[in-house]
């Protein structure tokens, strides 16, 4: 049995990187992307079913990096945080608003191809999906917060999407405009400013 060609692999996610980011999932050309990569569409079948599935192992690692970010968030022990930290988590540090862009900033290809240029894929409401499992992560630490009596403002579920959907939005954005890493640290610097979630959820000082 001959060993698989395994330096295929390589130009082959680049190749399809590329046409994906130019062209979107639905308008990109399984024929292009295997002429770019210099390879015939039965290498391409014999490691995918097809574009689809392609599309899918270009944007694994964004997809599992995110998943993760998402998990870290939602499984929160609570009875572990004392209510210095968890009045803490509302606070818009501008820090760690940084560290979230430079987790993105190392997927920021990835990360615009799942938000931009996915439809017609399982992955094409990313976006939305992605705000609304981070709402539902929101959702925990205010009502801990309330059950603390550290928040005293009143937010609806609805609400609480809306404001989520505004945040990661202006999250979203600096990446789809191709702002440099210089321009994202300066748009923290305004985002932080812009959008104050103690206030929001009613943490005085």
């Amino acid at each position: 049995m001959s060993n698989r060609d395994t330096s295929i692999d390589p130009r082959l996610m680049e190749s399809a990187r590329k046409e994906f980011m130019e062209k979107g999932f639905i308008k990109a050309e399984l024929k292009t992307i295997c002429e770019n990569a210099k390879i015939t569409t039965g290498a391409v079948y014999k490691r995918y079913k097809g574009k689809e599935e392609l599309f899918s192992a270009v944007v694994e690692e964004a997809v599992v990096t995110l998943d993760h970010f998402v998990s870290e968030r939602t499984d929160v022990d609570f009875s572990s945080m004392s209510d210095e930290e968890v009045r803490n988590t509302w606070i818009m540090n501008e820090k760690y608003i940084l560290d979230v862009f430079r987790i993105l900033w190392d997927i920021r290809e990835e990360f615009v191809l799942l938000l931009e240029k996915s439809a017609g894929t399982a992955h094409e409401n990313f976006g939305h999906d992605f705000a609304y499992r981070m709402t539902h992560a929101y959702k925990q630490y205010y009502e801990e917060a309330k059950k603390r009596n550290i928040a005293k403002g009143e937010i609806t579920d609805q609400e609480m999407h809306v404001l989520c959907t505004t945040f990661w939005t202006s999250v979203y954005e600096p990446f789809i405009h191709k702002m440099s890493w210089r321009e994202i640290e300066e748009h923290c610097k305004v985002l932080c400013r812009f959008l104050d979630w103690k206030k929001a959820v009613g943490i005085m000082d």
